[in-house]
């Protein structure tokens, strides 16, 4: 079953796939070749394995329907291969321990399964079951080249496995998932994420080659727009703690810190923020991906923390970018806290400014 997530080669380039064959009566995407891919999907599981045993055949009726070339998954919550005590494998699945060969069994069954016999899968995992990212890809659409990480060195994976980028024939893909905020002044919670929005912001700069799309679970909510609730997002607090910087209080992923500078990364990397620029009004039943507790006072309290963000040289191209659930009993989150984004462009034109860019 390992055949399913060979390892990507150490110069960065990505082997040839080596799935089984379609049974008979299935059809393959290879036998429709196609220049790129141009339908997106990201979506945070919040737990992949808890999706597959629990929300599989709604969320495959889903792909079917939808018929993605490319599925961004966040928050796999699956842990890495390597023994206790030993280095791990962030690209690889664990399977040293009885309930660890079970629970990839699981996985690996699921994706073997149409529609995703058609596709291949990139890990990139924690050492625990947290966090993690996958990137699902049509055989048809291999990448050239795969990193794990923001610095493109070969085998490296991010702390967490937060980032995997694919790069196609005209365009590269980012998939992450970012940090949370937090609440206080702390390690793991401000000083990560302004470190995080620091090397987000040099790696779009450098974005000179191919035209990005960027996807995942950003952990923002860019403006009062993206929120259901503004003044309840921005008075939030935790036990009564009060940030010594104004900018720091408030909801984590709608601080005005973190909105400061995701404004800036899209302006100074040239990207638009695919959603908002096709729905300019904000939607009260359909306009956020993340849902809080229906239990409690965040009940009805949403937020818009998953996107697409695209180069500006890409934005003629965007046909649609939808959210996918609903309202706040969470139709359409398929048992996540999130609900899948979709994007589509259209097709590159032969002398277009991307096609240029990437030549």
């Amino acid at each position: 079953m390992k055949r399913f997530f060979q390892p990507v080669e150490k110069d960065g380039f990505a082997k040839k796939p080596n799935l089984s064959s379609p049974k008979n009566g299935e059809t393959s995407t290879e036998d429709k070749p196609k220049k790129e891919p141009t339908k997106f999907l990201t979506w945070n599981a919040n737990s992949f394995l808890l999706r597959v045993k629990n929300n599989w055949p709604e969320f495959t009726k889903f792909i079917t329907t939808f018929d993605p070339d490319v599925i961004a998954i966040q928050e796999v919550r699956m842990p890495a291969a390597g023994s206790k005590g030993a280095p791990k494998r962030p690209g690889e699945l664990k399977d040293d321990t009885s309930s660890s060969r079970e629970e990839k069994q699981i996985i690996m069954r699921a994706l073997s399964n149409p529609p995703f016999g058609d596709y291949r899968v990139w890990w990139s995992l924690s050492d625990s079951k947290y966090a993690g990212t996958a990137l699902i890809v049509k055989k048809c659409f291999q990448p050239q080249k795969v990193f794990f990480n923001l610095d493109r060195k070969a085998s490296k994976h991010e702390p967490d496995g937060r980032v995997i980028l694919a790069e196609f024939e005209t365009f590269q893909l980012l998939n992450t998932y970012a940090p949370n905020n937090g609440w206080k002044e702390e390690e793991n919670s401000f000083p990560r994420r302004r470190k995080w929005d620091k090397r987000i912001l040099e790696f779009v700069l450098q974005c000179s080659d191919k035209p990005l799309i960027w996807c995942g679970d950003l952990n923002v909510s860019h403006e009062e727009i993206d929120v259901s609730h503004p003044d309840f997002f921005s008075a939030a607090k935790v036990n009564g703690y009060v940030p010594p910087n104004k900018e720091d209080c408030g909801q984590p992923g709608f601080t005005l810190s973190e909105r400061k500078r995701f404004g800036n990364i899209l302006k100074e990397g040239k990207l638009i923020d695919a959603y908002r620029f096709l729905h300019k009004e904000k939607d009260m039943e359909g306009g956020f991906s993340w849902s809080g507790n229906p239990i409690g006072k965040y009940r009805g309290k949403r937020m818009r923390i998953d996107y697409f963000v695209v180069a500006e040289q890409l934005k003629d191209r965007i046909v649609s970018c939808e959210i996918k659930g609903q309202g706040i009993e969470l139709q359409g989150f398929y048992g996540s806290d999130h609900c899948p984004v979709t994007l589509v462009l259209s097709e590159a034109q032969p002398n277009s400014k991307e096609s240029d860019l990437s030549a």
